[in-house]
């Protein structure tokens, strides 16, 4: 098969990384990709450098370029906008965040344009059940973790790491105050992959949730992780065997928090199991294998 991706992110998040993923699965298993990526983003330019054929993610190339290819693949919202508007082929669309589904009668009409939908958590796809969109068209295929240096030997001297967020959903405000509560340093990175190397816990406080993919970078280095109880997040492991949930308080988050630094076995605990989990359901090739599936669905219907 030859599949074109569409990708409009301006930043390399978690959907980005995943897209990148994806391409390289794709590769070893004898398909061709071409993307359509933001012009200069860091999505471009590593697709760009791992020898993928990649080019402006503009309806005009979503037309040129999808008359080329077997099926089109859209990554995030706009990409969903310009696949129903320009593809030439049947097209799929990644659906990544829990945020319900808009109503209007233009998105009715998108919606109902793609052949099937990849639901990044059963969490998202209940949202899209809720829009009007019929089960059969729907399949959920979790991300995969990255393949990344494991983090050092694990420490109680090392920092708590958070996301360095700005996003008004995401909890920094929450965890400042729990680790202050706690006594214990954080760090808000915007580097997971390198400060996880030396971190006490991954603390992931949201307000809304597809998933979770900074949490799966998190367990699949042996990092325990603490995370709300919401949206995607809840399928992600269970409670106090292969990371902690909590409410978004902040008594209950530095309650947690204090449990990883003091609580005898509950670091190791959570880091075999954590990493259990992610070999379980959370691979590149199971990300590879359930989209190859979704794929055969939609050019079958």
């Amino acid at each position: 098969m030859r599949i074109l991706h569409i990708d409009t992110g301006a930043e390399m998040r978690g959907g980005q990384r995943q897209v990148l993923l994806l391409l390289e699965g794709l590769r070893g298993a004898g398909h061709d990709s071409i993307l359509l990526a933001r012009e200069e983003s860091p999505l471009q330019k590593a697709a760009a450098a791992a020898g993928f054929p990649v080019f402006g993610s503009e309806a005009k190339e979503v037309f040129r370029r999808s008359r080329q290819v077997t099926l089109v693949h859209a990554h995030d919202a706009r990409a969903h906008t310009m696949a129903a508007i320009a593809s030439r082929r049947r097209f799929v669309v990644s659906r990544r965040v829990a945020f319900p589904v808009h109503r209007s009668v233009a998105s009715h009409w998108k919606y109902q344009r793609a052949a099937r939908f990849l639901a990044v958590s059963h969490c998202v796809a209940r949202e899209l059940e809720a829009a009007g969109i019929r089960k059969e068209k729907i399949d959920v295929v979790y991300d995969g973790a990255p393949t990344v240096t494991l983090a050092k030997e694990w420490s109680a001297h090392n920092a708590a790491v958070a996301l360095a967020s700005t996003d008004p959903e995401k909890g920094r405000g929450l965890v400042e105050e729990a680790a202050e509560m706690a006594g214990i340093p954080v760090v808000f990175s915007n580097n997971l992959a390198n400060d996880l190397r030396q971190a006490s816990m991954f603390v992931y406080i949201t307000k809304s949730e597809g998933l979770g993919s900074a949490v799966l970078l998190a367990m699949s280095m042996g990092v325990p992780a603490i995370a709300s109880c919401i949206g995607g997040l809840t399928e992600v492991f269970a409670d106090d065997v292969s990371g902690i949930f909590v409410k978004n308080d902040i008594p209950e988050i530095s309650r947690a928090m204090s449990r990883v630094l003091n609580e005898p076995g509950l670091a190791q605990r959570l880091i075999e199991h954590g990493k259990t989990r992610i070999g379980e359901c959370f691979t590149k090739p199971h990300l590879l294998a359930g989209t190859l599936a979704s794929y055969g669905k939609a050019l079958d219907a």
